[in-house]
Order: C-alpha cells, then structure tokens, then sequence
C-alpha cells in the first residue's frame, strides 16, 4: 500500500469526469483568440519603457531575467502583470508572482528597471499590497529584486500618503517578520527615499556593489533659503549646489553600507552574485519536505486539460459538467465528493493536488428540477446559490478550516436567488454566514472565476475580497464579473423611468439608447482584460495552464503551514463517508 496515511480515504477514490466526445473547435477558436489578447496585452506591458537592449548596454539585466536567473527553472507563475488601476502609461512598475527558489516557494516582487528606473507610480503600493497578503496568507518568504529610484515626484499625491500608498508596505514587512515570515532583497541600482526605506525594511539584505540606498538621493540638494517659489537667485542657487555635489559621492553606497553601518550583510561584484545570493539565505530558511504531507504518488489529471477549451464555454449562457473540469485539474482526475444531492448547485469534496490534499468548492450548471426546497413546483438553477447549497458550503469550509485542509473555488455564479421565499429562506444571513466561515476557517485560498463572478455570490464563493484568506484569485478568457449582466442593470436603473415615458405619452427610444449604452458599458468593463487591469482578478491564466498556478498554491500552502491536523484526526474525510454510507442503505 505504500508510505500514505489513511489509503482507504485518500488514495483510489473515484474518478470523475468524462471523456471529451467531440473537439469544440468553434470554442477552442474564440478561447485562444482571447488569451492571445491577453499575452500580447501582457508582452506589451513587459516591453514598455526602457528597451531590453540599453539595459543590457549598462551590464544590467531586466527584472524578467533577474527572475529567471533566481527561480528554479519552469517554475514562475506571475501575477498582476496587466494590474494598472491608475492607467499609468507603464503599469505599476513592478513584475512579481509566485516561484521556487531551491525548492522553496517565495512570493516574489522585482523593480521592473525598464520603468523609470523601477520608481514608486501610482498604483504601485497597492501591487506590493497584494504581494505581502499572498506572503502573509500562504506563510511564504518574500523576496524583493529592488532597484527603486523612489517617487515619480510630479505624480507625489498618487503615490505617498493614504492607507494603502507608499510607506503601508514597509508596515507590511514588519508585520511579516512578526509573524516568523522573513523577507529577503537583492539590491541593484540607486534606491533613494522611498526606495531607501524598500532597501532597509527587509530581513536580509545582499546587495550589488554599485548599488546604494538612503534617505535621500544625490538629486536632492541644499544650502538654499526657502521662499515657496523659485526665482532667478534660486534657480542660480541650485545649480551652483548641484554643480558642488557632483564630484561628491553618492550617499549609502556599498562603503557606507557594508563596510560602516553593516546593513548589507554581503555584497557581489555581478547581478547573478546577488541572485545567488538570495537563492543561498533561501536555502537556509525552514520547510517541510511535502512528502510529510502527501497522501499519494503525484499524479498527472487521468482526462487530458487541453480538453477544457471545448468544455469551458465562451458563450454565457451554454452549460457544461463541472466534473468534466475537476476530472482535468486534478490528480488522476480523482475526487471525493461531500454531500452529493444535497445543495445540488454547488459541488463539494476532497481532491489531491501533487499528491497533496485540497478542498474543492465549485458550481454546477443546468437545470435543477423540483429544487429550492422552499419553493412549490420550482427549477433552480444552476450557477445561482440556494439555502441548500449555502449550508453544505458553510459546514465544509469550516471542516477544511478544522481539517487545516487548502481550499480551492471554480466559480462560475449567477448570483444568490431572491425574492421573499429566499429572504424566508435565511439566504442573506446564510451567505453571511459562508464569509463567517472563511473568515474563521484560517486556510489558504485560491479562487478561479471560470466565467461569471457576479453580485454578493462572487466574494462569499472564496473571492479575492477575504485578504486574509484568498491567496490569489485567477480568471480565464471567459471571465466575466460584474455586479449583474448589462441588460439586468440597465432594467433596474431605468424601469421605473419608462412606465412614466409611456404613461406621459413621450417616445421611448431616449431612454432606450440609455439602457444600450449601460449594456455595452458591462460589456466593455466585465472583460478578462478589464478584470485583470483593475485587479478583479490577479491574473487571467490559459485553461491549460490554471494546473500549474493550483500546483504553485497547494506547494506553498504546505510548506511551513501554520498549524497542522493529522491524518488519522481529521474529520471531514470521515463525515464524506458517513453521509456515502447513510445514502446507500
């Protein structure tokens, strides 16, 4: 039977899914033809600024080949690469995801130096924001690959003070340390002010021998008399200063830093140097082997998950089996179902991601006959969340949170049904009760927004809203969130306002055009594209490709986990076989 705790619970269990009977090559069409968009938005991003080859002409490398040089080979998985809430012209000036440094997962962020020289824009705080959540949620070291020549000054008030701006993070890297997780930083180049702070707020610092950091930066000159204003005198005065301060050196450099202050615990004569560097304090750090953890032999999904291009459709409205996606992201596409026909629209249970255990939640679609309960000769629907289903996703996040068991959601919601028979029905206080949940659970979360995340039904399905709990959320090329669809949005806002056109004679067509131009508004604000800029989602993965984030997440969240059930004490394994073995007599 092997090495594996528990086999009669965790190893075998059924296979779910079918076999693809048909290729959907209209679907595969319309699938790559958005995530073909989404690469070329992302290489877009990637090129902005600085061409590759004047970095390379001052012996630097990009931020994207100081990554590649510091991840173990195949294993960085970005996130946020089309984040850009402020539409700044070259995003927020950051690269960052999730990788292996010798063998240990690290959230990872580097100073994109393409971008003004990896400056503060408007934005970026926000970006670093996320990075130390996933940090903080997954208890995964943080690794910076800084080079920062601190604010873009004309843009200060995008950028400085407010609770999430400029400074926030050097709190969250306090916060980290506190929590026993440490936070590693290479440094390349000028890190001045802001920068400095960046530089200084880490655990470990290993820095390249031209690169520096201080409170201020060489640019930032004295020996003027204030006024408020810059006249002829003080436009002499600055350059008589500035002209006196270039033969002086630059403030906190490697003899400061190294040599005096000892800040800089080692110092490298080339790029790679400091990447190995970080790669040699990562290897020191602590972390379970996963086979502590592992209840079976890694397994690749038993369907083949290029098949989800015809199983997911782009198409809205088109339903599909969701076991026919669990069946292809999972180890040998095996799953142990919780509560199955009970709370039909969702679909809960056990599955193994590289041998590992995770909790898996997700929505059915189709037609669910004679179903709510609380309604006489109804048809849920699936995608929509009912009393049912609320309950059984209470009660199994909160055995995975007892468990100490990951969680995954494959969201693809309607929303919550509503009406007086659902306000009767407890829905309100129960969709509550699921963030109660979460919230109490204390596991990491990952979510997947397959095609529709909509109203209250996307944050209490695992949404990216639980800071302390979601990891990350990913969307795919039928990603699709919104608060309802368009034509839903534009009845309630102007429905009121047609009865009295009608009623007072007048033509209708002004308020029609109104409520088109609201649908074509969703349309053009509910995009992948849309979702991933303004950070709905944190990015939007190939279908073929959402495998290799679960694997980065699952890796992550057991490599020094906060607190640990047995196998043999965990309960929900057990209460899946209770309710099978109840059901069967």
């Amino acid at each position: 039977m092997g090495n594996y705790s528990m086999p009669k619970y965790f190893q075998n269990m059924k296979q779910v899914g079918k076999g693809l009977k048909k290729i959907d090559e209209e679907n595969q069409k319309l699938v790559k033809e958005v995530e073909a968009e989404i690469k070329k938005l992302r290489d877009e991003m990637h090129a902005a600024g600085t061409p590759d080859e004047k970095i390379t002409a001052k012996n630097q490398l990009t931020a994207l080949e100081r990554i590649a040089n510091l991840v173990d080979e195949g294993t960085f998985c970005e996130l946020n690469s089309l984040y850009n809430p402020q539409d700044f012209s070259t995003g927020t000036g950051i690269v960052k995801g999730l990788g292996r440094i010798k063998g240990k997962w690290a959230m990872i962020v580097a100073s994109d130096n393409k971008k003004i020289v990896g400056a503060w824009v408007a934005g970026q705080a926000d970006d670093l924001l996320r990075a130390s959540d996933t940090a903080k949620t997954l208890g995964i070291p943080l690794v910076y690959v800084l080079n920062c020549s601190g604010v873009k000054l004309d843009e200060q008030e995008k950028v400085y003070a407010n609770r999430r701006g400029g400074g926030t993070p050097f709190y969250r890297n306090a916060q980290l340390q506190q929590l026993g997780i440490p936070v590693i930083v290479g440094i390349f180049g000028t890190n001045p002010a802001g920068g400095g702070y960046h530089s200084i707020s880490p655990t470990i610092l290993v820095a390249h021998k031209d690169a520096n950091m201080a409170v201020g930066g060489a640019g930032i000159v004295g020996g003027m008399n204030p006024k408020g204003f810059i006249d002829q005198e003080g436009a002499e005065q600055i350059i008589d200063a500035t002209i006196k301060s270039k033969g002086s050196e630059v403030p906190g450099t490697v003899s400061i830093h190294y040599n005096q202050t000892g800040f800089f615990r080692e110092v490298y004569s080339d790029e790679c140097g400091v990447l190995d560097g970080i790669r040699k304090y990562m290897d020191f750090l602590p972390a379970y082997d996963l086979e502590f953890f592992r209840v079976d032999e890694p397994k690749e999904p038993a369907l083949d998950p290029m098949d989800l291009y015809s199983i997911v459709p782009m198409n809205q409205k088109r339903i599909y089996d969701i076991y026919d996606v669990i069946g292809r992201l999972v180890d040998n596409s095996e799953f142990s179902e919780y509560k199955k026909g009970y709370g039909p629209e969702v679909v809960t249970g056990l599955a193994k991601v590289d041998g590992l255990l995770v909790g898996v939640v997700a929505n059915a679609q189709g037609l669910l006959m004679n179903y709510p309960e609380y309604k006489e000769n109804s048809a849920g629907i699936g995608g929509k969340l009912y009393r049912q289903g609320l309950v059984k996703m209470n009660e199994f996040v909160t055995l995975c949170g007892r468990d100490r068991l990951p969680i995954i959601w494959l969201q693809d919601t309607t929303g919550i049904d509503v009406g007086n028979d659902a306000e009767k029905a407890e829905l309100l206080g129960l969709g509550q009760s699921l963030i109660y949940s979460i919230q109490n659970s204390n596991v990491p979360q990952m979510e997947i927004t397959l095609r529709k995340g909509t109203a209250a039904a996307h944050y209490v399905l695992g949404g990216p809203q639980g800071n302390d709990t979601n990891a990350f959320s990913l969307g795919t090329a039928a990603t699709e969130i919104n608060v309802m669809n368009g034509e839903t949005a534009a009845t309630a806002m102007y429905s009121r306002r047609l009865v009295k056109e009608k009623q007072a004679g007048n033509d209708l067509q002004p308020i029609i055009d109104k409520m088109n131009k609201l649908i074509d508004e969703y349309k053009e604000k509910s995009t992948p594209s849309y979702c991933a800029t303004t950070g709905m989602v944190d990015e939007i993965v190939d279908l073929y490709d959402m495998r290799n984030y679960m694997i980065a997440f699952i890796n992550s969240a057991y490599q020094n986990p906060k607190s640990i059930c047995a196998f043999h004490q965990m309960l929900l394994p057990r209460a899946i076989k209770e309710f099978e073995t109840f059901f069967k007599k």
